[in-house]
């Protein structure tokens, strides 16, 4: 196992995509067990989906940084692409770590409106670097870079379940692409300057306040309103959900383990550079993952006993763009931090349900 070589406070860490799913998050579990920790947090808070989610999410990070006075919050609301906005934070604060979780997710999406993800996810994220480059010969170098890559980048891969190990060249989105680009971007700076990165893959993020375009959440929408659900690819697709609190236990752990700088048999430095895949090694079949969350609804309260299912489910070919199964091989991830993520799909959809009534108000 990795031996932690970075302390996560009180130095300042940056979190992009501080209003989003795995940020917020990100940010509550720091204040929560990070003593004197100093959080700055940047989000464009663009109208992708439900902007009163991410206030909700925003508003619960106040009050948790209101009953941690030892903590330090920091909000700003701004745009990665924004050249001069991002390298004004990093001369401001001098940040140790830095989290990319900012991005403009979602597959389907980026067929549509491929321009938001060039914009995001490969001129914001070059921002970052940068920025994190012109830190290396200062007083105060980036200690360590953490970025979110996608379980997206395994595309058509046929070998499961899917390993770092595996080639990646075969992206069926722009989406994946942009993913794949941060990997090989951070690799280059990583090896030019010697800056440590780590990537991590997501497999299937889910849990409370959690993102509207995501299946679960899209699904429960329908229901309530009597709407028809699409099941792709007649149900014939397995997705390693994996729930948001193992996401960010694994990313806290990353955050302190930042690869080592050492140089190679010619005397010039490796790039110290890492990429896990955080996923939870069991991919569920969609219409089991359905039939759980159907059952949790109910129980919730969200859904009436007498509801319908069968009425309202519909089976339907396969998404352009989408992938028949996806599946974490973990093992590094475990070798390395000790870590597995193991929540069951019926325990974070319960969780998801009973958030979504009290949202709702249901």
């Amino acid at each position: 196992m990795l031996i932690p070589n970075i302390k996560l406070s009180p130095a300042p860490i940056l979190i992009t995509g501080a209003a989003g799913f795995i940020g917020s998050n990100l940010v509550m579990e720091l204040l929560r067990t990070v003593p004197d920790s100093h959080i700055i947090g940047l989000d464009n808070m663009n109208d992708y989906y439900d902007v009163s989610i991410k206030e909700y999410r925003l508003l619960e990070i106040e009050k948790l940084a209101a009953e941690h006075p030892d903590c330090t919050w920091e909000f700003v609301k701004g745009n990665l692409a924004d050249r001069a906005l991002i390298d004004s934070l990093f001369d401001k604060y001098h940040f140790s770590v830095v989290v990319n979780l900012a991005a403009q997710a979602g597959v389907r999406y980026s067929i549509t409106n491929p321009d938001v993800y060039i914009e995001s996810n490969i001129i914001g994220f070059y921002n970052i670097l940068e920025a994190c480059r012109a830190t290396m010969n200062t007083d105060h170098p980036v200690e360590h870079l953490v970025y979110a890559s996608s379980s997206s980048v395994y595309g058509t891969n046929k070998k499961i379940p899917y390993s770092t190990d595996d080639k990646v060249d075969n992206p069926v989105s722009l989406y994946a692409a942009t993913k794949k680009s941060n990997e090989l971007m951070a690799h280059a700076y990583s090896k030019l300057y010697n800056i440590p990165s780590t990537g991590l893959r997501f497999f299937t993020v889910y849990g409370p306040a959690g993102r509207p375009d995501m299946a679960y959440f899209g699904f429960t929408n329908k229901l309530l309103k009597g709407q028809t659900i699409e099941i792709f690819n007649y149900g014939n697709c397995k997705r390693d959900f994996t729930y948001v609190d193992d996401i960010v236990e694994g990313v806290k752990r990353v955050m302190q383990c930042a690869p080592e700088k050492v140089n190679g048999e010619d005397g010039l430095p490796l790039p110290p550079y890492r990429v896990y895949n955080i996923g939870n090694s069991s991919p569920e079949n969609l219409l089991d993952f359905v039939t759980i969350l159907q059952e949790e609804l109910l129980r919730a309260g969200v859904l009436p006993a007498d509801y319908d299912f069968e009425a309202h489910k519909k089976l339907v070919p396969m998404q352009p763009g989408d992938v028949p199964v996806t599946f974490a091989d973990t093992t590094a991830l475990e070798r390395d931090l000790g870590f597995k993520p193991a929540t069951s799909l019926r325990t974070g959809l319960r969780r998801f349900a009973e958030w979504y009534k009290e949202f709702y108000k249901v």
